[in-house]
């Protein structure tokens, strides 16, 4: 496929277009990423109506999971958001920590942040942030966050052990994330995996979820463990642009999974790695 830069700079424009769009539009597509579908329903993201701190202006239909209903937010935590959007997760984090706590917001793409930043203030929130940057090399000091959320982003990321590598370093010892993604049980069809509107819907950028696990455990992370998983099924009138009939129907009869999993591990408490500053 492309090279990291090109796939960056297709995500990065990709959700601009998104940060100008309805929710609407987005909820009908791959992760908001393409107007893919015309089937009636959002196919990866959960619904955050009922949740303290949900607000519908920052809710862009973006997701494939609830990670801040998991991640164990306490009041006063400081808490770090990975691909922050339109501030969704943030605001709803935010509910969770209070006002003694700190929420941050990092996302690459100049058009969500400015976003995420007018519906901070519309809602006076004084202890929400959202800083531009890239989420392999966040802008934030080493062991500063008791939890990370993210969700639905670490696919669109090329190299996602440095992701997880900088998250082993910018939570405090003992800290935690609960991160939901999009990953994969057995190979997707070289059409798909070559396709860059694919890749920015979330699903060509999928790995393996034995590989993704071992990822996290390969950073230092311990007390790993799956808090939700669920099928992603990809409706045929997506399938079909990339697909002949007979291809959708072998894809369809491999075995290949499409799974939503929100994770859950821990930096430890003590350790011989220097981020750690034990």
């Amino acid at each position: 496929m492309s090279n990291d830069k090109e796939l960056k700079d297709l995500v990065q424009q990709k959700y601009t277009e998104i940060a100008l769009q309805s929710k609407d539009d987005n909820a009908a597509s791959c992760c908001g990423a393409t107007s893919c579908s015309t089937e009636v329903y959002n196919i990866m993201s959960d619904d955050y109506t009922q949740l303290d701190g949900y607000n519908a202006d920052a809710d862009l239909g973006l997701g494939c999971g609830l990670p801040t209903q998991f991640a164990k937010i306490k009041q006063g935590d400081v808490v770090i958001d990975l691909g922050s959007g339109a501030g969704n997760d943030a605001f709803i984090a935010r509910a969770e920590t209070g006002e003694t706590g700190k929420v941050i917001g990092i996302d690459f793409t100049p058009a969500m942040i400015e976003k995420a930043r007018v519906n901070a203030e519309k809602l006076n929130f004084h202890n929400v942030e959202f800083r531009l940057g890239d989420i392999e090399h966040m802008p934030v000091s080493a062991n500063m966050a008791n939890v990370i959320v993210s969700n639905c982003v670490l696919n669109l990321v090329p190299n996602k052990r440095a992701v997880f590598q900088d998250m082993f370093r910018v939570l405090k010892p003992g800290g935690h994330f609960s991160i939901s993604d999009i990953v994969l049980q057995g190979d997707l069809p070289a059409e798909i995996q070559q396709a860059a509107e694919m890749y920015a819907g979330c699903v060509a950028g999928a790995i393996q979820k034995e590989d993704y696990l071992m990822m996290i455990l390969q950073s230092g992370f311990q007390q790993v463990t799956i808090q939700k998983e669920k099928v992603i099924n990809i409706p045929h009138d997506i399938l079909s642009k990339y697909l002949s009939t007979e291809q959708i129907t072998t894809f369809e009869k491999s075995g290949t999974g499409i799974y939503s999993i929100t994770v859950y591990a821990e930096k430890p408490t003590t350790c011989t790695d220097p981020n750690c500053a034990c």
